[in-house]
């Protein structure tokens, strides 16, 4: 597992809109501020200009022209993605999630609506699905609800199956689970995540980061940890054991998330305001 800190500038983003954009529905962002932010963190000018361009095209932003400058807002479909990212990555690892109903959805989204396949599968891993061979995904929770809603929004409703149902309990739970997700892999992502950022949390003598410096290590931070949803489907304990390091990137993600926010907010703002 590539544990490596190279998102797209694209990504990026929407992760620097995603933590310091409030309010959501009506601020405005300053096109080159943004530009700046990303030539911070190792982009060009150009790789920066075409991101914002693709999610204006993908109506994830929406593009204001005041004068000569361009301002960015974020759109309705944006601020409902993040909002259900945030309940996702803010939830993680936060509660005992109990044994219960398995959910089992069959898709055969056919190559025509191709987006809408891509979009699919990218929704159904941030919800906790696991592939088990093609076409067929699995999450250890009653997800009937959240699927139900994303086939209607995506309008595939009519090329999916979905079941309801409990592991047998004649059956090698963790075996079986280990054929959709990478569960030593993920153990080794959380032990690299602790190790990577505990030397960071603040403390009596450590020196403080500058506001530049706190908005980088934010930004790795968050971006670093929105990848666990997609990767750990929060299997319930009395089945399988949590990895063993997840509670400590828990904890330490919300520590630092919080210790970060002052800082590197004003630096958001500071760099944002033409």
């Amino acid at each position: 597992m590539d544990d490596r800190f190279e998102p797209t500038p694209q990504e990026l983003v929407m992760t620097l809109l995603g933590s310091h954009v409030h309010p959501r529905e009506t601020r405005q962002v300053w096109s080159g501020g943004l530009v700046a932010l990303l030539a911070e963190l190792g982009f060009s000018d150009g790789a920066a200009r075409i991101a914002l361009a693709r999610l204006a095209h993908r109506d994830l932003l929406a593009r204001h022209k005041r004068g000569r400058l361009v301002h960015y807002t974020l759109t309705s479909r944006t601020v409902a993605v993040l909002e259900d990212g945030d309940r996702r990555i803010f939830s993680l690892g936060r509660e005992a999630r109990p044994a219960g109903d398995w959910t089992v959805l069959w898709q055969n989204v056919p190559e025509a609506r191709r987006q809408a396949r891509e979009r699919l599968v990218r929704r159904l891993r941030f919800l906790g699905f696991g592939s088990i061979q093609d076409g067929t995904w699995l999450a250890p929770h009653n997800r009937e609800g959240e699927v139900v809603a994303l086939l209607k929004e995506l309008d595939v409703t009519e090329y999916a199956g979905l079941m309801l149902g409990q592991p047998s309990g004649s059956l090698d739970v963790r075996a079986f689970a280990g054929r959709a997700w990478d569960l030593d892999g993920l153990a080794r992502r959380y032990a690299t995540f602790v190790a990577e950022y505990e030397g960071y949390v603040p403390e009596p003598g450590r020196e403080k980061l500058d506001d530049p410096g706190a908005f980088w290590l934010r930004t790795r931070l968050v971006h670093t940890f929105r990848q666990f949803p997609l990767l750990d489907p929060e299997l319930p304990g009395e089945l399988i054991p949590a990895p063993a390091k997840r509670a400590d990137a828990v904890r330490l993600f919300h520590d630092l998330y919080a210790a970060l926010a002052p800082a590197a907010q004003r630096h958001f703002d500071k760099v944002t305001g033409p």
